[in-house]
């Protein structure tokens, strides 16, 4: 079976997501913001915006692999990650990186989602 980009991401060399074998895989997300909250809420809104634009939702993602530049802020991070995923939550590894993409980034995400 082929994989299939889903959400293209023009001038960038990824993809945001791509579907295959009844999953979709997302690129990890980021987003500036003022404190891991703010940041956790926006990526996983990111996140969710490219899901349902190929008619899924949160509800559907059963792992995600968050990396933190500070691991003290695992707890906060947490806080907003369960407000967001409620009990429905999926399988997760979190990860403590040195660095991401930006200086200012604090969060990155990516998801695995089961299709249909």
């Amino acid at each position: 079976m082929a994989k299939e980009v889903v959400a293209g991401n023009p001038g960038a060399p990824f993809a945001k997501a791509v579907k295959i074998s009844g999953m979709m895989f997302t690129s990890g997300n980021c987003a500036a913001g003022d404190g891991i909250q703010a940041q956790t809420r926006q990526v996983l809104s990111n996140l969710e915006e490219i899901l349902k634009a190929e008619g899924t939702s949160l509800k559907d993602v059963v792992k995600a692999t968050v990396y933190l530049t500070n691991m003290a802020d695992f707890s906060a991070m947490n806080e907003t990650y369960v407000e967001i995923f409620g009990d429905d939550r999926p399988a997760r590894t979190t990860v403590g990186v040195k660095e991401l993409a930006r200086d200012d980034f604090l969060i990155e995400i990516d998801l695995v989602v089961a299709l249909g």
